[in-house]
């Protein structure tokens, strides 16, 4: 189980933050000042800490740079902080990741799963199962009703983020944030076309979805067949289409 510290000024955020992920088998300790905080991260030794920058204290941009010149901990940043400047800073003093608050449970989550497993902090991932969809995150491996898939990385990348979020519904932004690394924004066309090649793969399309489903103007969910009222056959042929039906 990993071990994080919060280091949150807001009492309520802290609150939400400890539950959320302690719901998701995280042990947590906080810490509501920037000093206090670098002084149980250093005398507790977490496996990670999640950190703001507006602290009462110590700006949160000075508590990295503190930490960094003694300990080596993953540290994922979190603030109202989005400009491009502030992001580049941080990670140049050494964070290893960078979330923008407001942000989701499920968001920060994934962040810290992803740090840790880079850092090889973490368990290996269980299988995702979708259906009869199963992706193996350890070998990068996808079956659908027993028979392999060909994906291309890229593809896998999608199709695993959509499966931690099975479903719910993923903007595209977040997709072009998460999996291309472009947390500024990009073109919503490249997450369309990497779908539709997805969607052949599976055997469906934008028009008859089994798997893939398009909430126009939302984004995407990844959802079982039955959970969407599909009685198709898991196993049929893959079907044919474009990279303009995503």
């Amino acid at each position: 189980m990993p071990h994080l510290l919060v280091v949150e000024d807001d009492p309520q955020l802290r609150g939400a933050l400890v539950r959320a992920l302690r719901d998701r088998g995280h042990a947590v300790a906080t810490a509501a000042t920037g000093m206090s905080g670098l002084d149980a991260a250093v005398t507790d030794r977490p496996d990670l800490v999640v950190l703001d920058l507006g602290l009462p204290d110590v700006d949160g941009a000075q508590v990295l740079r503190m930490l960094r010149a003694v300990s080596e901990v993953p540290v994922i940043v979190a603030t109202a902080r989005d400009e491009e400047p502030d992001m580049v800073a941080v990670l140049g003093d050494g964070a290893d990741d960078y979330i923008v608050k407001p942000f989701g449970a499920a968001q920060l989550d994934a962040r810290i799963k992803a740090v840790l497993r880079r850092l090889g902090a973490a368990e290996p991932e269980p299988a995702l199962r979708v259906g009869e969809l199963v992706l193996d995150t350890a070998s990068r491996e996808v079956t659908l009703a027993g028979r392999a898939l060909d994906l291309t990385p890229r593809e896998f990348d999608l199709l695993a983020y959509l499966g931690r979020r099975a479903g719910q519904v993923v903007s595209r932004r977040e997709l072009l944030a998460e999996v291309w690394q472009q947390p500024l924004g990009g073109a919503d066309k490249t997450v369309d076309v990497h779908l539709s090649w997805l969607r052949r793969k599976l055997g469906e399309t934008a028009q008859r979805p089994r798997y893939l489903h398009t909430v126009r103007t939302v984004g995407v969910k990844l959802s079982a067949p039955e959970a969407a009222g599909d009685t198709g056959d898991a196993g049929s042929a893959p079907r044919t289409g474009t990279a303009g039906e995503a």
